[in-house]
């Protein structure tokens, strides 16, 4: 049951496998798309009769043993070439100081990959985070009225967080912006001292100037809102989409979100009779946002997008109240960190900088989007020897200042995408400005297709183009040279061309005729294959040995074995190689017999076993066995003492006399023993080897001289 259980995986194992001869690929572009490890034999003279355009598309190794030259294989390889290679800064601290340009973080930035389909191409990529990288910092506060005390405590940020910052970095920005809600009522009712309300307010572009920042935030006023979320996501949205206004520079980015409420998203604004769809556009004049009533909010998706796409990272300072709400939303929005606010405020600078060692000490890669039938996949090498795969693969955490780390990519096509047109994608660490450009390349044709020549006389009357060892048969032709136009019908005399003789089968019923020719059936395995000019032959009908056709070591032509080097017989089951036959002597069959199909066939009846060494009737055997035969039947003789050791090579059966003892009529040789211990006791045996079992038969008792019977006792004998 298990060998046939095995017989039906391997068959299975097969059909799956072989994807090369089930694409019934019809020239060689087709083939080289299948997979990498399809190859496209050129050779003229290859293919048998029967057999199709098609069999020329198979695993390497099988086309080499149908008899393909291996220099008459098309199989291109992908490869790769780096065209930008910027060695990663490796500034000390106290060096000069050097511009945010001129700082590279990631290694290399530019590469072309030529991707054949099927076989991925490994790139890898370093990520040394540099030291004194500049950064800018954009403060977005909730000015609705509920934060009247924390904008108090905010005037004074500027100064202070540039002397915090100073020990991270030598170059640092500040900014500042407002938000409180759309306006389409106004909040500010009685007496409450609140300024008009609006949705978003650039205050201060990103400037090293701290004072400046204190001076503007200071002339800030509350506004007010109607309802407890807030409209934040404006805000954002132009945060982020507003490079100009807000002065970005090409270094790390952060965005610190302050609030003390929940907030509005996509759908929220159509309550307040706004439909259209937020655009993600800058729509900033004189620095306030103006289409705020005509736009709804951005969804979370879309903010993810536009932050990812301008690298910004956001830092979320809410209180304890709203803490769950936020850090859902961080875990949507890559690069982002939640910092608990306390109740004023005061506490911002330590959480902006605990939120900034936290986002940059974790590199995280996304690429952009995937062409169509390319996949990318990524493993991460990153400190302590810590290798992850899969999306962890992505991403490296615990990165300190001037750490360095690695990450393997692999980028594989499966075909031929949008006809092998050249594509592009890019790879960044999120939250940074550096990014890594990949050109891709698809091969999507074979070499031996430039030299194809069009309306070829090989492709019958110019009916093709002849390229690859084949014909690609013009429009409406068919057939192995083009020879028949598709519409022709199949008469009584082009069957004839098709039949062996007069009353046998058309293609001997495995095949078509097409055009006077046969092109034989595919069978279900693709490594089975009918052949031969009436597809009378067969790769799959040869004779077996141990369930194996041609019994693993030949290969079936025509349903003949054809016998791998040192075996032969039909089913190619008989070895030549006489090394099994070698006996100690270095004979064969020690000198009295024959080595047929590695195995001794003693000519000589006094020999035997698998090498024609043993002789149980030759002199010397009772001999050589004495001293086993005393220490197993009578504990006595030379090796008593080693009896267990040594002389457990036989099989002992003891006898009560001489007459029960085996007679030489058995049907295998036996030797007849005779022997005499120390006290002068003869004792009987006999020796005799069946097939490969050896046997003693020992009479039980001793037959001693008299005096020894007088004068001592015989040995006690032990039952074995």
């Amino acid at each position: 049951m298990s060998t046939l259980f095995g017989i039906i995986c391997c068959s299975s194992a097969q059909q799956e496998g072989n994807e090369c001869i089930k694409a019934n690929a019809l020239s060689c572009g087709e083939c080289i798309q299948v997979g990498a490890k399809c190859g496209w034999c050129t050779d003229t003279e290859f293919l048998k009769q029967g057999e199709p355009t098609s069999a020329r598309c198979d695993e390497l190794e099988s086309l080499m043993k149908r008899g393909c030259d291996a220099a008459r294989i098309e199989n291109p390889h992908g490869g790769q070439r780096i065209l930008k290679n910027k060695a990663v800064t490796n500034r000390k601290k106290g060096a000069e100081k050097l511009r945010p340009e001129d700082i590279t973080q990631i290694q290399p930035q530019k590469l072309s990959l030529n991707l054949r389909s099927g076989e991925p191409q490994n790139i890898k990529l370093r990520f040394k985070r540099a030291e004194d990288y500049p950064i800018d910092l954009y403060y977005l506060m909730d000015l609705s009225y509920s934060m009247k005390d924390d904008l108090e405590n905010v005037k004074n940020l500027g100064t202070s967080l540039m002397k915090e910052m100073s020990k991270i970095t030598s170059d640092f920005r500040i900014g500042f912006g407002s938000f409180v809600e759309k306006t389409l009522l106004n909040p500010c009712t009685g007496d409450q001292n609140c300024t008009s309300p609006f949705s978003y307010k650039n205050v201060l572009k990103l400037t090293s100037n701290g004072h400046q920042f204190n001076s503007l935030v200071g002339k800030q006023q509350i506004s007010g809102n109607l309802d407890s979320p807030e409209g934040g996501f404006d805000a954002i949205m132009q945060v982020a989409v507003c490079g100009e206004h807000i002065g970005w520079r090409n270094v790390t980015r952060l965005l610190v979100f302050s609030t003390d409420a929940g907030f509005h998203f996509a759908g929220d604004g159509k309550l307040g009779g706004i439909v259209l769809p937020n655009d993600g556009r800058c729509h900033l004049e004189n620095n306030m946002y103006t289409m705020s009533h005509y736009y709804d909010y951005p969804s979370i998706a879309h903010l993810v997008q536009k932050l990812s796409e301008n690298n910004i990272q956001t830092i979320f300072a809410v209180t304890e109240e709203f803490q769950p709400v936020y850090k859902e939303l961080k875990n949507l929005i890559p690069k982002s960190a939640v910092g608990t606010l306390s109740a004023n405020s005061s506490n911002v600078i330590n959480l902006i900088v605990d939120a900034y060692n936290s986002l940059s000490s974790e590199v995280i890669l996304e690429n952009s989007k995937l062409p169509e039938g390319v996949t990318i996949t990524y493993q991460s090498h990153c400190k302590n020897g810590v290798v992850n795969e899969g999306e962890s693969g992505r991403k490296c955490s615990n990165i300190s200042i001037g750490d360095e780390v690695s990450f393997n990519i692999n980028i594989t096509a499966q075909g031929c995408p949008k006809q092998g047109k050249p594509e592009s994608i890019k790879i960044k660490p999120l939250g940074f400005t550096e990014e890594v450009e990949i050109l891709l390349n698809f091969i999507c044709e074979c070499d031996c297709h430039k030299q194809g020549i069009k309306n070829s006389d090989m492709c019958h009357n110019g009916n093709g183009t002849f390229e690859c060892g084949a014909c690609r048969c013009n429009k409406g032709r068919v057939g192995r040279q083009c020879e028949c136009r598709k519409d022709e019908v199949s008469t009584e005399d082009l069957d004839k061309n098709c039949r062996k003789d007069n009353g046998t089968d058309i293609c001997s019923n495995n095949g078509e005729c097409v055009c006077g020719t046969c092109e034989c059936k595919k069978r279900d395995n693709p490594e089975e294959r009918y052949s031969g000019k009436f597809c009378e032959c067969d790769n799959f009908n040869c004779d077996r040995s141990n369930n194996k056709l041609c019994g693993g070591h030949g290969r079936c032509e025509c349903r003949v074995c054809i016998c791998d080097a040192n075996y032969t017989g039909s089913a190619c089951d008989c070895s030549l190689d006489t090394s099994t036959c070698l006996a100690s002597n270095k004979q064969i069959c020690n000198g009295r017999g024959n080595c047929e199909c590695g195995t001794c066939r003693c000519t000589d009846p006094k020999f035997q076993g698998p090498t024609c060494e043993i002789c149980p009737t030759c002199p010397g055997v009772c001999t050589e066995h004495k001293s086993c035969v005393q220490c197993r039947a009578f504990g006595t003789g030379e090796k008593k003492d080693t009896c267990e050791r040594d002389c457990s090579y036989f099989n002992l059966i003891k006898v009560k006399d001489r007459d029960k003892l085996p007679q030489p009529v058995q049907a295998f040789p036996l030797m007849h023993c005779k022997e005499r211990d120390a006290n002068d006791c003869w004792f009987y045996y006999t020796y005799a080897v069946n097939n490969t079992e050896k046997e003693v038969h020992v009479v039980e008792t001793l037959e001693c001289p008299a005096a020894a019977h007088d004068h001592s006792r015989p040995p006690r004998v032990r039952q074995v």
